[in-house]
């Protein structure tokens, strides 16, 4: 592999500088982006200028990741040559939700499974049902094939977010992107980091992702009153006390935050789904813990890798995790830097749901306030 990095901004352009050394020996470019500049069609073309045979993939963030350095109003352009692998990719658009699953199951669909290795997924992070979406993939995969991926994020503004398809920026959409060959390998890990704090409550009315009551009370009007002041800031605040999810007879695992919240129904819709029946419990933020997550994943995606070293890391990390951690949040990809050492090139973004399994040998699941990584070489 080759791997070749920039970042652009408004102020300064792209920078080291301006050169593609891969130039059309590129197979790969992926983009994190700010909306706004995501949506800069001309910067767009410019990139697929440079690299005219790559697949362009990627997606609108609530912060980029260069390196150690975690970014705002910024896009990062990493791309990659392949040696002995081959990618194919799709894109589907959906209306709303409820085809969250369906959509899952064309986007595997559209595809060729034959000598495929691992798949990657961006998607819309407010109109898509990441557990249905999520679910829909796993359906038409064989067992071993791996997928990691994330939801695109739009700050802590949850008004629009994009991802890539071709070379333009369209909302409402997925994207897949599949590994081919016996020479690529992937290693993935998904921690979070967080505590939980006051009572468990049974989900007594939910569907899919909207959550209404918790214990027969307005699961709204309880939220509320956990979050005192920071009620006021909803939905973006909610990022700040997720809930964990616990089955009947289970343990708890999966996290879930807020997109948006309804107040005629008293509602609050979440990434992921809640089912009835289900007991849920506030968590709240604990700074060494989330960056001890974040090396925590690191670890994990490494030693799936066996003998490997990482030679790419693709960090997609909550945007819950850097509104907590603020002037800290780059703490968290040191910590994962300090994990793979300089030879491993680091990307990625700042997410509204992040795609793995836990660990090798788990199923894959959305997740939410989780470092996840993806790690990439050939072997």
């Amino acid at each position: 592999m080759k791997i070749e990095q920039k970042k652009w901004t408004a102020s300064d352009g792209w920078k080291p500088d301006n050169t593609s050394l891969l130039g059309d020996s590129a197979q790969l470019v992926l983009v994190f982006a700010s909306p706004a500049i995501i949506q800069q069609q001309d910067l767009l073309n410019d990139i697929n200028s440079r690299y005219p045979n790559a697949v362009m993939f990627g997606c609108s963030t609530a912060g980029e990741i260069y390196g150690t350095r975690v970014l705002d109003d910024s896009l990062i352009m990493t791309a990659v040559k392949f040696e002995n692998t081959t990618l194919k990719s799709s894109g589907i658009q959906i209306k709303d939700a409820s085809e969250s699953f369906h959509a899952g199951q064309q986007l595997v669909q559209s595809i060729d499974l034959k000598d495929l290795c691992h798949v990657f997924i961006l998607s819309d992070g407010l109109k898509v049902n990441g557990s249905d979406l999520v679910s829909g993939i796993r359906t038409h995969l064989p067992d071993n094939i791996t997928i990691t991926g994330g939801l695109s994020g739009d700050g802590d503004r949850f008004q629009e977010t994009f991802v890539l398809s071709g070379n333009r920026a369209k909302k409402d959409s997925i994207t897949i992107l599949g590994f081919y060959g016996k020479h690529i390998k992937i290693g993935y890990g998904s921690l979070g980091g967080w505590d939980p704090f006051g009572p468990e409550r049974l989900i007594t009315r939910s569907k899919g992702n909207i959550l209404y009551e918790l214990d027969g009370k307005s699961a709204l009007e309880l939220y509320k009153k956990y979050l005192g002041d920071h009620a006021k800031g909803l939905p973006a605040t909610g990022l700040l006390f997720p809930l964990s999810l616990r089955s009947e007879g289970g343990e708890s695992g999966l996290v879930r935050t807020i997109l948006s919240v309804d107040e005629e129904t008293q509602s609050m819709t979440f990434a992921g789904d809640l089912p009835e029946g289900s007991y849920a419990r506030l968590m709240k933020a604990n700074f060494n813990r989330l960056i001890d997550g974040a090396a925590g994943a690191a670890e994990t995606s490494s030693s799936a890798l066996g003998e490997v070293d990482p030679e790419l890391a693709i960090l997609i990390s909550c945007v819950g995790r850097k509104m907590v951690l603020k002037q800290r949040i780059e703490e968290e990809v040191e910590a994962v830097h300090e994990i793979f050492g300089e030879k491993t090139v680091l990307t990625g973004f700042y997410s509204y749901g992040e795609i793995s399994p836990f660990r090798p040998g788990i199923k894959c699941e959305l997740h939410n306030q989780t470092m996840t990584i993806t790690t990439i070489s050939e072997i």
